[in-house]
């Protein structure tokens, strides 16, 4: 492939071109998503990937009797939401990680993390994709979550803190 030919090598271009393989594909390892990457004219190193798939939210499902990544949000209308617990498993060590305090009002629920930890803990709980939760605003070490109830805050709250081990 000559210079020219070569797709960009930013950020951007390779999250994109990551997100539609692992929905295109049933790709078992990073090995295998970096020649996939190769053969679309990107060469990505193992240590970049990693951390694309972290980024991206990659996680790993079982699927016909085989493990392969995949980008939970891209799953929603394909069915690949069908193994929530490995979601609920990742919000739970999140939250023994990072939540620091959790209060409610009405429909809201304000976390705190520590500092610069906010945004990732709102992503991990969206991917979650609780019924009750409408959606997670995040700034550096405050995550709010609104709720679909009007009174279900305090729910939402006594179930993350118990996520992250405080009753």
């Amino acid at each position: 492939m000559s210079e020219s030919s070569r797709a960009p090598l930013t950020k951007i271009a390779r999250h994109s071109k990551i997100r539609q393989i692992l929905s295109e594909c049933a790709v078992p390892s990073q090995t295998a998503l970096g020649e996939l990457l190769r053969a679309e004219g990107m060469v990505v190193n193992q240590s970049t990937l990693s951390r694309d798939l972290v980024e991206l939210g990659a996680v790993r499902v079982r699927e016909d009797d085989r493990t392969v990544y995949r980008v939970p949000n891209e799953g929603a209308a394909s069915g690949l939401r069908s193994r929530p617990a490995e979601y609920d498993d990742q919000l739970a060590r999140t939250c023994q990680d990072l939540l620091v305090s959790a209060e409610d009002s009405a429909n809201l629920v304000v976390l705190r993390t520590p500092p610069g930890a906010a945004q990732y803990l709102a992503a991990v709980l969206d991917r979650a994709a609780w019924s009750d939760i409408l959606g997670t605003i995040a700034g550096d070490d405050t995550v709010v979550v609104i709720t679909r109830d009007p009174l279900g805050g305090q729910d939402v709250a006594a179930r993350l803190l118990s996520l992250g081990g405080t009753p």
